[in-house]
């Protein structure tokens, strides 16, 4: 009669991956083309597309969350960095464009000419308003004022005056400010209150943007959506970043752990953003969480999936991501929860992604794919006359030593993560292209017009060892492959 011990092995379920499962071919009344990938990355933000940046010093920061962004997904900004650092990147985000520049950067009529000409540079903007006591506009600078001015002159003795500017006050609509700026021929619009003091600015730089990027994700006010990792126990920094993220991501290797669950309770009383909790990859983690923790947003699933991961080999202790965003997906459905799901980890292209969202994942967050775009901050490196850029684990012994997110593996002395190099890929835009194709198409075979069809739908099957190697490309030789290797 087998033990308990015994029992566990008998009794374990399969922890199935994505080369384990395919999705079979279903009826289908929809092509391509009509398949809608519209979707929810948390309680209260959409995104156009379902696919997010993973929070990785190698892959998000502020020109890969600006360019997912503007294709309709979303970049999650590390936190391998200081509290100023990742604010300063969520304000990039926020300042690449709006319909009416909140945080507008300003200059004071008594600096120099000198001066401002190092803000528009350090900012990459071409014009400053120029503001008094109590923030009121007594003017704007731009860069042809200055472009042969004498730096040593005070801003006051070059800059256009207030009384000579076009201004507008609050609940000018977006076509309203187009009939301005072209009437009088401007690039440039303040925003001011009754009594003349500076409360935003409209640009045609940003209308024009807005009109490039029709897939966009915005906010309320028009500015790009943006999402950043915390730790649930810095407080300081989620409060930092609280005034400028849409979504907090909460960064933690083992989520389902009652000291992360505590200081996540003292976290949703302070900030007002999404809260997406994870990493969690059990039915029993969700159920916890939707229990317990009042107010999240979502969830991030999946423990040791990722390509740069070695905590499933190395500590044999993980949940491949597209079995724990089944076990999640049941939690959720069973509790009524109205909780999206981010599949995390493990996802190298548009099938894994259809696997990932038949299994109730509302998104997929990918780490290695978009390491290899030309705006992921890792360094590119040629070899053999190819390129490649460098992409490392959170948990690596390189990514650790910056110490600044230590503390997702804060209890641990071990490196749970690699790094090395993955192939350039190209611009972000050309990527997202690919995978949406690709997933319309996958969606396409099981008769899904959109995501939550595609839960309704889909229908997979296991593969076996044999039927894996059959799924790829087999029985000729291919250019990648030595003249005698053996098939």
């Amino acid at each position: 009669m087998p033990g308990k011990f015994t029992d566990r092995i008998i009794k374990a379920p399969v922890a199935f991956t994505f080369r384990d499962l395919i999705l079979l071919p279903g009826l289908s009344e929809v092509e391509p083309s009509e398949i809608d990938v519209r979707t929810r990355v948390s309680k209260h933000h959409e995104l156009n597309i379902p696919f997010v940046s993973s929070p990785m010093d190698t892959v998000t920061e502020a020109e890969m969350a600006i360019a997912l962004a503007r294709q309709g997904g979303l970049g999650v900004l590390h936190r391998n960095c200081t509290i100023e650092e990742e604010v300063e990147m969520a304000k990039r985000v926020k300042r690449a464009e709006s319909f009416i520049i909140r945080d507008v950067v300003t200059v004071r009529p008594d600096q120099t000419v000198g001066e401002a000409i190092e803000i528009m540079r350090k900012h990459n903007i071409s014009g400053l308003p120029v503001v008094g006591d109590g923030d009121r506009l007594v003017g704007i600078v731009t860069a042809r004022d200055v472009r042969f001015a004498d730096l040593g002159l005070k801003v006051a003795d070059v800059m256009t005056h207030v009384e000579r500017l076009i201004t507008v006050q609050e609940g000018i609509t977006l076509e309203e400010a187009k009939r301005i700026l072209q009437e009088h021929r401007i690039e440039k619009l303040p925003v001011v209150d009754e009594q003349g003091r500076l409360k935003g600015l409209i640009t045609v730089k940003d209308i024009m943007l807005r009109d490039k990027f029709p897939d966009a994700v915005r906010d309320e006010e028009g500015r790009l959506l943006c999402a950043a990792a915390i730790s649930p126990f810095d407080l300081e920094r989620a409060l930092k970043l609280d005034r400028w993220v849409d979504i907090l991501v909460m960064d933690v290797a083992h989520f389902h752990n009652r000291n992360c669950f505590e200081a996540t309770k003292r976290l949703l009383k302070r900030v007002g953003a999404d809260i997406v909790v994870g990493n969690i990859g059990t039915y029993q983690a969700a159920e916890d969480a939707i229990t317990e923790l009042d107010g999240i947003a979502g969830f991030r699933v999946g423990i040791g999936s990722g390509s740069i991961c070695i905590t499933m080999e190395f500590l044999k202790a993980g949940s491949p991501t597209l079995f724990a965003t089944a076990q999640v997906a049941d939690a959720v459905a069973d509790y009524g929860a109205d909780l999206p799901i981010i599949a995390d980890g493990g996802i190298r292209n548009p099938g894994d992604a259809a696997l990932a969202l038949a299994l109730g994942a509302s998104c997929v967050m990918m780490g290695n794919v978009f390491a290899g775009c030309k705006e992921a901050p890792g360094e590119m490196v040629a070899i053999g006359g190819r390129y490649f850029k460098r992409y490392r684990g959170m948990a690596s012994p390189s990514a650790r030593a910056r110490r600044h997110a230590i503390d997702r593996y804060h209890t641990k002395g071990v490196a749970e993560g690699v790094e090395g190099l993955v192939p350039y890929r190209g611009d972000v835009a050309s990527v997202v292209a690919e995978f949406v194709e690709g997933l319309k198409a996958a969606m396409g075979y099981a008769g899904a017009r959109n995501i939550r069809e595609l839960w309704e739908k889909a229908r997979v099957a296991m593969l076996t060892e044999v039927g894996v190697k059959e799924a790829g490309p087999h029985s000729i030789l291919l250019p990648s492959q030595e003249p005698f290797r053996s098939w």
